[in-house]
C-alpha cells in the first residue's frame, strides 16, 4: 500500500509522538526508583531472599550496593548478597563477595558466617536424580572444590568455635574428609589394577597421613600391604600389616585379609 506525502507525515508525528510518551515513561519509573530509600531497597531485596526469590534479592542488593554504597543497608547488604548469590547459584559471584568481605572486614561479627558460606559454596552437592537412579558412586567423583570447602569450614571450627555455625561446619567436615578419603581409595584401586603399585602405595599413604579416622583407612593399609608385597618389600609388608592389625583388632576376617589380602584382589 502507497502512502500519499499527507499520509506519510501524518504517521511520521504519530511514530515521534509514541516513542516521546515511551520514552517519557521510562525515565519517569527511573526517577521513581532513583527516589527509593536504601532502608526501603533493602527491605524489598530482604523480602525476596526470605520469599527464595534470590534473583531478585541480588538485584536489589547490587542495585542498593551502586546507589548508596556508604549507607549502613549497604553495607549490611555486603553479607547478605554472600547467601543470596549463593542460593541463586552464582558461585563466582558468591565467593568474590565473600573474599571481598573478608579482606575489607577482618573484625566483622559476622565474619564466620562469611566463611561458612563460602564453605557452602564449595562443598560438593549430593547426588541427583539420575544419579541415585543409576546408583552412581560419588566416591569415584572427583574432589574438584572439596579442598577448598574444608578450608573453609576449617576457619569456622578453629578461628569462632563459639559460632552458631561450628557445630554444623564441623559435621560437614567429616563428610568431607570422608569424600576425599573414598577418591584417593579409588583411585589407588585404579593404581592397583594397572600394577603401578608405587603410585598406588603413595596415594593410600596420603590417605593415612592426612584423613586419620576415615573409614577408607582399613582399606588403605590393605592397599599398602599388597603394594610393598608386589613390590617384594615383605619388611615393609610387614609392618604395614602390624598397623593394621593395631588399628584393627580382634578382627579375625582382617587378620586373615592383613595376611593374604592380595591373593583375592
Amino acid at each position: 500500500m502507497r502512502f500519499g506525502p499527507a499520509a506519510r507525515l501524518a504517521l511520521m508525528v504519530l511514530c515521534i509522538g509514541v516513542g516521546i510518551g515511551l520514552g517519557g515513561c521510562k525515565s519517569l519509573r527511573h526517577k521513581d526508583d532513583q527516589n527509593i530509600s536504601p532502608e526501603a531497597l533493602y527491605a524489598k531485596a530482604s523480602k525476596a531472599m526470605k520469599e527464595g526469590s534470590y534473583g531478585v534479592a541480588v538485584k536489589g542488593y547490587e542495585a542498593l550496593a551502586a546507589r548508596y554504597p556508604f549507607s549502613d543497608p549497604a553495607r549490611q547488604s555486603r553479607i547478605d548478597i554472600i547467601y543470596a548469590y549463593y542460593k541463586a547459584h552464582e558461585k563466582e559471584s558468591a565467593v568474590d563477595a565473600a573474599d571481598t568481605f573478608i579482606r575489607e572486614n577482618p573484625t566483622h561479627p559476622r565474619i564466620d558466617y562469611a566463611y561458612y558460606v563460602k564453605g557452602l559454596v564449595y562443598f560438593e552437592r549430593e547426588a541427583n536424580f539420575l544419579e541415585r537412579w543409576f546408583k552412581v558412586d560419588l566416591s569415584q567423583r572427583p574432589p574438584q572444590d572439596l579442598r577448598k570447602s574444608f578450608d573453609a569450614f576449617s576457619r569456622v571450627v578453629t578461628q569462632y568455635p563459639q559460632s552458631d555455625y561450628a557445630g554444623d561446619a564441623r559435621q560437614r567436615m567429616i563428610y568431607v574428609r570422608n569424600r576425599l578419603a573414598d577418591y584417593e581409595i579409588h583411585v589407588a584401586r585404579y593404581y592397583m589394577r594397572r600394577g603401578a603399585w608405587v603410585a598406588a602405595i603413595a596415594r593410600a599413604r596420603y590417605l593415612i597421613e592426612n584423613y586419620d579416622g576415615a573409614p577408607s583407612m582399613r582399606e588403605a593399609l590393605e592397599i599398602t600391604v599388597e603394594g610393598y608385597q608386589k613390590l617384594d618389600m615383605p619388611d615393609l609388608a610387614a609392618d604395614a600389616g602390624k598397623v593394621l592389625a593395631a588399628n584393627y583388632p580382634g578382627d579375625a576376617f582382617q587378620t586373615e585379609r592383613a595376611r593374604h589380602w592380595w591373593h583375592i584382589w
